[in-house]
């Protein structure tokens, strides 16, 4: 049996089969296709390629050679370097040479050039499937004329409907205008509906202020509280020497507007800020508890909002960037 037609059978199974010493013959797969002028069915195939480059033995197809004729891997190799040694002979002297239902291969200055059979498939996936033409299906005169009668009365009907529905529409707007006309409201329903608008707005923009305090005096209130658990070392510690209770006489400050300083678990740690803040010249005071039992602190009060916040601007980038605005009236 001649070697390509060993190599037929290898190509069957493998993607790529290489005769050593001359190359490589690789197949890759290619879906059906359908010829949009022939209009040819061809199945799904493989392609057979050839690759001068890859030509070192891999030894698929000494083995497959000494297998099937039962001799040994040299006696093989040695046959398919004769059949190689012959091929490029044959080459070099015709410039061409075929291979069985596999292609042909020509020399053209030098280079080796493959041309595939495309009549054998080696997918064997797509075995006994064929190329087949199938022929242009052409309508017939007697379904268009009948088509184009129906069409014909399709457009008949559609043109009566819109004939009736066109005066059902009139008769329909005639009859909202109609009411329109009824239930149209006098102008000083309007007018009293306006008034009854302003009163509202105005009740709420009196309540905004005070909302708005609320909402203030909450947001601090919990910005204190985080500082309060942050801090609880230093709000709860004892002094060891406590200072003797000190009474200042201080002008009493007017004002809903206080700048907070801390808040303190035990009242001598509050009164130890607050002496702290008067060496350094702030109208400091306490200004009882809170809520949570914390004696507060504060280092003013003021009438002025606007003033209020420029001194905690100060205090914030000189003293404490802990200190908060409480809005309440004492």
């Amino acid at each position: 049996m001649r070697v390509e037609q060993y190599l037929q059978e290898l190509l069957y199974r493998y993607e790529c089969v290489v005769m050593p010493g001359f190359g490589a013959f690789l197949a890759q797969r290619k879906s059906a296709e359908i010829h949009e002028t022939t209009h040819a069915f061809y199945p799904p195939k493989k392609v057979i390629s050839f690759n001068k480059q890859l030509s070192e033995n891999d030894g698929v197809l000494t083995n497959y050679i000494a297998k099937a004729e039962n001799i040994s891997y040299s006696e093989a190799s040695e046959k398919v370097v004769l059949f190689v040694q012959e091929l490029q002979s044959t080459l070099n002297a015709y410039q061409e040479i075929v291979l069985k239902e596999i292609g042909t291969f020509s020399l053209e200055e030098g280079k080796v050039l493959f041309q595939p059979f495309y009549h054998n498939n080696y997918l064997a996936e797509s075995f006994g499937l064929s190329t087949f033409t199938s022929p242009v299906i052409e309508r017939e005169e007697e379904i268009v004329e009948e088509v184009a009668h129906v069409l014909a009365k399709v457009e008949e009907t559609i043109a009566s409907e819109k004939e009736n529905d066109t005066s059902t529409i009139s008769e329909e707007i005639s009859a909202v205008e109609e009411e329109k006309e009824q239930n149209k409201t006098p102008i000083w329903r309007y007018a009293a509906v306006g008034v009854i608008a302003l009163g509202i707005a105005g009740l709420l923009g009196s309540n905004y202020y005070v909302n708005t305090i609320e909402e203030h005096n909450i947001a601090e209130q919990q910005k204190a509280e985080q500082q309060i658990e942050s801090q609880i070392q230093e709000a709860t510690f004892m002094i060891s020497n406590p200072l003797p209770e000190v009474t200042f006489k201080v002008a009493r400050e007017n004002g809903n507007y206080h700048i907070v300083a801390g808040a303190f678990r035990e009242k001598e740690n509050a009164a130890k800020k607050v002496e702290q803040l008067i060496q350094k010249g702030f109208n400091a005071r306490e200004i009882g508890t809170n809520k949570y039992g914390l004696h507060q602190v504060i280092y003013s009060s003021h009438e002025d909002r606007l003033q209020a916040l420029e001194t905690l601007r100060t205090i914030k980038s000189t003293e404490n960037q802990e200190a908060w605005l409480l809005v309440q009236e004492l």
